[in-house]
């Protein structure tokens, strides 16, 4: 199992159209894919202590939400804002794919 955090980069964090285009980039991985909302990461993240993209350990803690990345009411109900800070968690085969291919599509702005 390995995981990455990334900063949500487009105006509209992850809703609708962008979550949509998330999901189906997610699904396209055989493996198992989750992503978390951590607030602690996110108050690092303000303080200029935190890089996008920057390989970590994911850790359960307080305030932490792990949802299925492969489920859009799933991504939706997290609320993910411009600027939130989110971790990927793959496990797999292709986790290393999966985790690089869902933070590109992060900083891209989640564009089709």
């Amino acid at each position: 199992m390995k995981s990455c955090t990334v900063i949500i980069q487009n105006s509209e964090g992850l809703h609708a159209r962008p979550a949509t285009f998330f999901i189906q980039k997610a699904n396209s991985y055989a493996s198992t894919l989750w992503i978390a909302k951590d607030p602690e990461k996110a108050r690092l993240a303000a303080e200029g202590k935190l890089v996008s993209g920057g390989i970590d350990t994911f850790a359960d803690g307080d305030g932490v939400r792990k949802i299925n990345a492969k489920s859009l009411l799933g991504v939706l109900s997290l609320g993910i804002a411009k600027g939130d800070v989110v971790t990927l968690i793959a496990d797999g085969a292709d986790e290393d794919e999966a985790l690089a291919g869902l933070s590109a599509l992060i900083d891209g702005g989640c564009k089709a």
